[in-house]
């Protein structure tokens, strides 16, 4: 992904609409794509939409340009908590996760993240924070910062490594609070990992600190999405909205040939989320690049790949959701 000056005599900085002059945060180009980050501090929601509709008009007509991404960033007075959830194992929530925080933070929101997975951590590892400890002042967890910009807080450091943990709903309640009431700061998104299902830490959280949203993965097949449903079921149950779905380990690019399949079908989550009227934030593919750099605590959306521009996309649909 190129970043593009928009001051410069770029085609593309000079289709620029006077009114988005001092507003553009980044413009990048890959592949035909334009993604832009605007300043819409101060404006009415009608004035942001107006600013939104230019950009994509006159970006849009510059040649070779095929599409035009644009999110929005007002300012931000109250913390959203975002959790992240599925109905099963195995479906990539963790990966997500991480990844979408890194890509949130790259389009310049200052995020948090807490591994509430209690009995599976591994936000450590995905965020490549192994081996740290956070601190307290008195009886206030300090989250352990990270790189990219985010700070992080897991059980995953408060144990040693390898332990089981084997803790009742109490316990687990307890510690969901000491990592939720931790001193964030100016963290402006607080992301949550949940753990699959819809047990003890799911209730806690929904219960206790009333999620701005939460965000459903699966991958495509039917056995995953009738437990997403499930999961979804639970969050409005309790009333809290869903910014959407992701299809994750969609499609497979055959490194040989270059040949793509689907072991797990295509467009299962996209076709739920219609049925169900939810937003769909967009599809991650099943790729050996990103179980590499996951594994290495490299996550893809630090970088400008395609993989990393997967992501980037379910960001940006997600910063659209959260302005409202």
């Amino acid at each position: 992904m190129t970043p593009i000056d928009p001051r410069s005599d770029h085609p593309i900085a000079r289709a620029l609409p006077a009114e988005a002059q001092g507003r553009i945060r980044t413009l990048r180009l890959a592949d035909g794509v334009v993604t832009l980050i605007v300043d819409a501090a101060g404006l009415e929601r009608g004035a942001a939409g107006k600013l939104q509709a230019a950009l994509e008009q006159a970006v849009g007509a510059v040649p070779d340009v095929s599409e035009v991404r644009v999110a929005l960033m007002a300012d931000r007075v109250e913390r959203q908590i975002i959790v992240v959830g599925s109905g099963k194992g195995g479906v990539g929530k963790s990966t997500l996760t991480a990844n979408l925080a890194v890509a949130l933070s790259r389009l310049g929101l200052k995020v948090g993240v807490v591994d509430a997975d209690i009995y599976g951590p591994s936000q450590p590892t995905l965020l490549h924070a192994e081996g740290t400890k956070p601190t307290a002042t008195g009886q206030q967890l300090n989250p352990v910062d990270c790189a990219w910009g985010l700070k992080m807080l897991s059980m995953g450091q408060l144990i040693e490594p390898g332990k089981a943990i084997a803790w009742r709903g109490p316990m687990v309640g307890n510690a969901l609070a000491q990592m939720m009431d931790a001193a964030w700061g100016d963290t402006e998104v607080l992301l949550v990992d949940l753990p699959p299902g819809t047990g003890d830490v799911q209730l806690t959280m929904l219960q206790k600190f009333r999620p701005s949203a939460a965000v459903i993965v699966s991958t495509p097949q039917d056995l995953a999405l009738i437990d997403a449903t499930r999961a979804l079921d639970l969050f409005r149950t309790v009333g809290v909205p869903v910014a959407g779905m992701v299809e994750n380990m969609a499609g497979y690019v055959c490194p040989h040939c270059g040949e793509i399949s689907d072991p797990f079908g295509r467009g299962g989550a996209e076709a739920t989320a219609a049925k169900l009227d939810l937003p769909f934030l967009g599809r991650v593919p099943l790729a050996m690049e990103i179980r590499v750099a996951s594994d290495a605590g490299q996550p893809p959306a630090a970088t400008d790949g395609p993989q990393g521009d997967a992501f980037r996309a379910v960001a940006l649909r997600l910063a659209e959701w959260m302005r409202g």
